[in-house]
Parts: structure tokens; sequence; C-alpha cells
């Protein structure tokens, strides 16, 4: 049975990309809450069980193929030791997403080096390329597929 392809609604796929981060988090055996949807910079927080160590988390959800995400300039400061991205790909309906979890350093110092490559490089007309607000995050090698284990929350250290 072939599943047709689907899209969502911007918004709505960035919620349920929250709330699966939140559910995976909580299956890991995690405490994890959304944060309400004015905070800047953070969509989530989750603690060990001792809650002796805690993390914020800032998700970006994406459809489709292409292991892209679309961020915006201010991802290249905010960063910080207890924050991360939960980089999430929803895939279609018959697959469960993906997520990609990254440390914020990490995120910030490629899109700033990408993005700076990119405005630097000319255009395929030629021409030389305005900067824009927008920056992009890959993980065409995977490193950061399902690496929860970077949050540091296993055990009750």
């Amino acid at each position: 049975m072939k599943v047709e392809r689907f899209k969502i609604k911007g918004i709505q796929a960035g919620v349920s990309g929250e709330y699966f981060v939140a559910a995976e988090l909580t299956r890991r055996g995690h405490i994890a809450s959304l944060t309400q949807r004015n905070t800047q910079g953070i969509d989530g927080l989750a603690s060990n069980q001792s809650a002796t160590k805690s993390v914020a988390i800032q998700v970006k959800t994406k459809q489709g193929k292409s292991p892209v995400w679309v961020m915006g300039e201010k991802a290249e400061t905010n960063k910080a030791d207890n924050l991360f991205y939960a980089f999430v790909n929803l895939g279609n309906l018959d697959q469960l997403p993906s997520y990609h979890i990254v440390p914020s350093g990490i995120v910030a110092r490629f899109i700033r080096r990408n993005h700076k490559r990119y405005v630097r490089t000319p255009g395929r007309d030629g021409r030389m390329r305005k900067d824009t607000g927008m920056r992009l995050f890959r993980d065409p090698k995977h490193r950061f597929l399902n690496r929860w284990d970077l949050l540091g929350l296993d055990g009750d250290a």
C-alpha cells in the first residue's frame, strides 16, 4: 500500500516536532516539558530523573526528503553549554520522525561558516549573493542522528 505524501502547515509541523521530541525524551526515561509558545529560543526543557542535570532544547522541524533545516540569523549567537537543537524530520505518514540532536555551539559555528561561504560565492549568474537573515543547517553524514546521549541526561551524574 502506497502512502501519499502529506504536508501540514508550518505551525502545525513545528508543534508536532516539539511534541515528538518531548515524547521521545519521556520514552527514554527523562522528564520533559514544553515551554509556552512565546518563550524565545527555547521550545522545551528536559532533566534526568533525579533533577541533577537539565537542558534547554530548541526544536526545528521539517517535512520532505531534503536533509536541510532553515534557521534564523540569531542562531549564530544563540549558544550555551546546556542548549541543544533537536532537528526533526517528520518523514511520511508511514514512518517515524528522525531526530538529529546537536549542541548549540556546533550549530552556531556550522551555520556561521557555511553562510559566510555562501555569501562569498557568486550565484549561478555570476553575481555576488546578498546577505539574508536565513541560515541552513545540514547533517549530511548523520553524525548527530539519534544522539540523545549528547544531552548528558543518562545516569544521575
